[in-house]
């Protein structure tokens, strides 16, 4: 064991531990263990890294202005510099997050997270050196890893980097579903159904109706999220304590967000006002409150796809395919394990939008010490819903079957096919067209025979799968 210490105290860290005293007061602090972030460790990587390269470009134009009094200056030495960049850049990769032991949930506005991350990359670097691991006196935690930088700066961009890599996978995820969605739409353009208002039958359609309803809604969600990356590419990495750049080159504030962005290849801007991007947090409510709208959707569109393939529907016409083994004791049982799914991220999503929300209003004055929990919920969202979208394209989607004839006969049994005959033959006549076949179940033609409300040759146009789809009717279809 080796012993560290700061100002509180001596605290013991096992010998090869990349992490430090700092990381190890936080785990005992918030004992609750939910794991942190990968991507937002690879994204605390990546802004370092960023740093370190922006700190070697400001060393050097110092160096070459001032060749003899930039000596006196004691910037960090190269072969450290180097050490942090290229520790640095081996966890943008993901390396050692095994050593990243604070927890997703604490307090103290994110330090904990900086310091882990400082602790990791002087750590490895020491013993790239040949050094042991907490010689601080040869590579610091503060005075060389964290140089110009605050907590209060560097998780936030670490967190808006991960969650602008998310939203691309998420937006690719969204219409990946979308396009599966518009294929069926077109296949099953033809195919009538039964329309449902308030879980009754109501008036005939067609399953590409249903899916083109879908497809819009989807179309909508992909617009949305494309517009999350316009709300949360300001970053305030520069701005340090509270946005004013104290402790940090002004040659560096000016620099340090263009190499970030040449790293990730993501549209991070500086922000214009570093103070209002690190105390006001609404940027993150906002985005989350597109998320929810698109969980809203999916929820909607797997509840639907539960109930028409539910067993309490007798003949059904829609059937989902069948994933796992439903149950240890009811043999056969096939249950819709991913609409369950699917529902159940859609309310995960809106526990954590009232938490982003609520927590985002508890900022106080120049900060919001409650961005670790904000940043969690958030990323937790983003990866749900990219994995919820996966899961209802491939095991979902791709594998409904519908019946076609097993739907239109369903239809031209069902009262709500007389809807389609009230400019024909009245409410009225409707009405007792709809008695007649509910009581004696009979198709609407054979009820028709009967009652002599329209001529067979006549009920049989109106009825044909191209009436009953297109949009509303002209006056030359009732006289003819």
């Amino acid at each position: 064991m080796r012993k560290e210490k700061d100002f509180i105290g001596i605290v013991e860290i096992p010998d090869n531990a990349l992490y430090g005293i700092h990381s190890l007061r936080a785990k005992q602090n918030f004992p609750y263990k939910t794991l942190f972030s990968l991507n937002w460790y690879k994204a605390l990587g990546t802004t370092k890294l960023a740093v370190y390269k922006t700190y070697r470009k400001f060393k050097q134009a110092a160096l070459k202005k001032y060749p003899v009094k930039g000596g006196k200056l004691n910037f960090i030495s190269d072969e450290i510099l180097d050490l942090l960049i290229d520790t640095a850049y081996e966890i943008a990769q993901g390396k050692y997050f095994e050593y990243f032991i604070v927890p997703a949930i604490q307090g103290g506005a994110g330090t904990s997270i900086n310091m882990n991350i400082n602790e990791i990359i002087v750590n490895a670097s020491l013993l790239k050196m040949g050094e042991q691991a907490g010689n601080y006196s040869v590579i610091d935690t503060l005075e060389h890893a964290n140089i110009f930088q605050s907590t209060n700066d560097v998780v936030p961009t670490s967190l808006k980097v991960a969650v602008l890599k998310l939203l691309v996978d998420l937006e690719e995820k969204i219409n990946h579903l979308r396009s599966k969605i518009e294929f069926l739409e077109k296949e099953y353009s033809n195919s009538l159904r039964i329309a449902y208002t308030q879980m009754q039958e109501a008036v005939p359609s067609s399953y590409g109706r249903l899916f083109s309803g879908y497809n819009d809604a989807l179309s909508r969600d992909w617009w949305r999220v494309s517009k999350c990356f316009e709300r949360i590419k300001q970053v305030n990495l520069g701005g340090t304590a509270i946005g004013s750049g104290i402790t940090a080159s002004r040659f560096y504030i000016m620099e340090v967000v263009q190499e970030l962005q040449k790293i990730t290849q993501l549209p991070v801007t500086r922000a214009e006002n570093l103070e209002d991007n690190t105390a006001n947090l609404d940027s993150y409510v906002e985005i989350h409150g597109i998320l929810k709208a698109h969980a809203v959707n999916l929820e909607k569109f797997a509840n639907d796809i539960r109930l028409l393939s539910s067993d309490i529907l007798i003949n059904k016409d829609l059937e989902i395919p069948k994933k796992q083994v439903g149950s240890s004791i009811m043999p056969a049982k096939v249950n819709p394990v991913i609409s369950e799914y699917i529902i159940g991220v859609a309310h995960k999503i809106y526990a954590n939008d009232q938490l982003i929300s609520s927590l985002s209003a508890q900022g106080v004055l120049d900060l919001n010490a409650y961005l670790p929990l904000i940043g969690n919920a958030l990323i937790e969202s983003l990866e749900l819903l990219i994995a919820a979208n996966y899961s209802f394209t491939h095991n979902l989607i791709a594998g409904l079957v519908i019946r076609e004839n097993i739907a239109k006969e369903k239809l031209y049994r069902s009262p709500a096919i007389v809807t389609a005959l009230l400019p024909y033959i009245g409410y009225n006549n409707s009405v007792l067209l709809a008695q007649k076949m509910k009581n004696e179940e009979l198709d609407v033609f054979s009820a028709n025979n009967l009652l002599q409300m329209l001529h067979p040759e006549k009920l049989k146009s109106i009825l044909s799968v191209d009436n009953l789809l297109k949009t509303g009717f002209v006056l030359d279809d009732l006289l003819k």
